[in-house]
């Protein structure tokens, strides 16, 4: 049989390249993806292997390329994916591309320093800015507070008292600053515990949210100032603001050194929001250029690391000038492996050609299976459940129809089946635009991936529907019902329960093409008919499968030879299933013509019809 019926046929051969020629053979192998090669150092650990220094460099390298990607994707920016396969750079190119990826990586990493130390600063000035503008109406009050405070003191102390005090009047201190606003009701009650009740709090709610430099999240928070008398509370209230994280600032007593400071600050923040857009843009400017190329840069390092890790495979013969490798290969592709070893020659000018020889050996090859874009989910979905051992019978070809078609049997709907069947079409139809997209989202790709599954369930499941005549629950008269009605108006009236006798109601002839619509409302015995008409024809299709499956493995046991499987499991097997499972298949057709409601003779009659399942 052809190679889509059993898997390719394989051959052990053995390659000698020269160390200068290897990577562009390699290269060229590596694009074809028809070689799988063995490890001929596997009591060598990874460290210390022969190219672990270009793999650990490739490594770097895709870590500044992962530090771009976040970068551009924070920004929202647009990677550009032409959707085509660079091919891999040479040896010599690495250093170019390493010296590139440093720069962006070193240049990205000084303007987002520059651009933070920017934000913080101005994160300062405008907490300043609210600070100066909220605090002022707290000053006025602690004023007039102060002013009715001395007032009522000076009506209530005696004179003697008045004239031996030889106190000042009372000078309050205080600090103003900012704090997260989820914080405040804890930081109001370690303040009032902790002094004791003696400290006047005084708080304002920044109504537009602040961003964090380092986060990048937007913040809410709230401006406060503390009154309060004395070294010692103020050294305590300083304290508690470094615990709760509040950030003090300096606040003028007077109005005018208030309103000094505070033009100074809008100032400042109109420069650095000149500056802190000039870096955005640099920025910007960067990241732009640096996505123009990122995805064909990690293509281009994901194929060197690909490469040197094959090398490593590889070992060096005695004169440390030609690497051994052993490899599996189809056999029908031998030529084509052949041509590509040349072009790598070509590629990296030596003058030694390759030496490709196949090899003698009793092991197993692997299995390769060869797909194209519509088998390849099939066989994807075989293989899942258990990869063939080699040359086997391949069971995708005949997946391609009976999945679809037992999936359907089960799911059999009309209108359900069309959607599905559009969704899978639209897939189909849209399907170079999809894989630009480059969509990463796991359940996006297995629909896609399946998308011509789910394009034969539809339609598979819209020829059931069909036959069930069953579209959203619902059914279709698209031929006319061959059950006749001939009752009339006060027999329905006069009966609950009202029969079809299909001696009498059939005319005889069936309904051309699914269930007959008159099911629809027979609302008492409608399900036991369509439940038990499907178990049955699912229990047939089920048998078939199944004695499809064991002819197919007699073919695997006849192709190998193998005559004590042939006596032993086939024949049993087969044994087994018709005497048992094909015999309850044949019951239900012999059931289906032997019985009948028209009967001439009892003996053949509904009422003697011998219960299956």
């Amino acid at each position: 049989m052809g190679s889509l019926f059993r898997s390719e046929e394989m051959t052990l051969c053995q390659l000698f390249l020269q160390s200068e020629a290897a990577y562009a053979c390699v290269s060229e192998m590596g694009e074809l993806g028809l070689v799988q090669f063995r490890d001929l150092n596997p009591e060598v650990n990874a460290f210390q292997r022969k190219f672990v220094n270009e793999v650990r460099r490739c490594d770097e390298m895709e870590r500044k390329l992962r530090y771009l990607e976040k970068e551009i994707k924070k920004d929202g920016i647009p990677m550009l994916d032409t959707g085509e396969s660079p091919e891999a750079p040479q040896p010599r190119e690495m250093i170019d591309l390493e010296a590139t990826f440093e720069k962006l990586e070193n240049e990205l990493k000084e303007v987002n320093q520059n651009a933070e130390a920017l934000k913080r600063n101005f994160l300062e000035l405008t907490e300043l800015k609210h600070i100066l503008r909220k605090t002022q109406v707290f000053f006025d009050e602690q004023e007039g507070a102060m002013h009715t405070t001395e007032s009522m003191t000076r009506a209530l102390i005696t004179d003697e008292v008045r004239s031996a005090n030889t106190m000042g009047p009372v000078q309050l201190g205080f600090v103003a600053g900012v704090i997260l606003r989820e914080r405040l009701p804890a930081f109001e009650r370690m303040l009032w515990r902790a002094c004791r009740g003696n400290v006047f709090l005084r708080q304002a709610m920044i109504e537009s949210p602040l961003e964090d430099p380092s986060t990048g999240d937007n913040v809410y928070k709230s401006v406060f100032i503390i009154f309060f008398q004395g070294d010692q509370l103020k050294t305590r209230v300083k304290k508690i603001c470094e615990g709760f994280r509040a950030t003090l600032y300096p606040c003028p007593e007077a109005p005018a050194d208030r309103r000094e400071m505070a033009m100074g600050v809008m100032t400042r923040i109109e420069d650095l929001n000149t500056v802190l857009q000039q870096t955005q843009d640099h920025r910007h400017r960067v990241l732009v250029a640096a996505a123009k190329n990122l995805k064909n840069w990690f293509v281009k390092v994901r194929k060197i690391k690909a490469i040197y890790h094959t090398l490593n495979l590889f070992n060096l013969d005695v004169t440390q000038k030609c690497l051994i490798a052993e490899c599996w290969v189809p056999v029908l592709d031998m030529e084509t492996i052949q041509l590509a070893l040349r072009r790598g020659t070509e590629r990296s000018g030596s003058s030694v050609p390759p030496i490709l020889n196949r090899m003698e050996t009793f092991e197993d090859p692997p299995t390769y299976n060869r797909t194209n874009k519509f088998t390849k989910a099939f066989q994807a979905l075989i293989d899942a459940y258990g990869v063939a051992s080699y040359r086997e019978m391949n069971p995708a070809p005949y997946t391609i129809i009976t999945f679809p078609f037992l999936f359907a049997v089960m799911f059999g709907d009309l209108g359900h089946g069309a959607i599905m069947m559009l969704f899978g079409l639209w897939m189909i139809l849209k399907e170079k635009p999809l894989q630009a997209q480059n969509n990463q989202n796991e359940i996006w790709k297995i629909f896609f991936g399946g998308r011509y599954i789910i394009f034969l369930m539809g339609c598979f499941s819209m020829y059931t529907g069909l036959i069930y005549n069953d579209i959203f629950s619902k059914s279709l008269n698209l031929f006319g019902s061959r059950w006749k009605i001939d009752m009339n108006l006060s027999t329905v009236e006069t009966n609950h329960i009202l029969q079809l006798d299909p001696k009498d109601q059939y005319v005889g002839t069936p309904y051309p093409f699914g269930m007959d619509p008159v099911w629809q409302v027979a609302p008492l015995n409608k399900i036991i008919f369509q439940n038990g008409y499907k178990m049955k024809i699912s229990i047939i299709f089920g048998v078939i499968h199944m004695i499809f499956g064991v002819v197919v493995g007699y073919f695997n046991h006849k192709n190998f030879n193998n005559r004590l499987a042939i006596v032993c499991e086939f024949i049993p097997q087969m044994i087994f299933l018709v005497f048992l499972f094909f015999y309850l298949a044949l019951m239900m057709f012999i059931k289906w013509t032997k019985y009948s409601a028209d009967a001439k003779s009892d003996e053949y009659g509904t009422a003697c019809a011998p219960s299956i399942l």
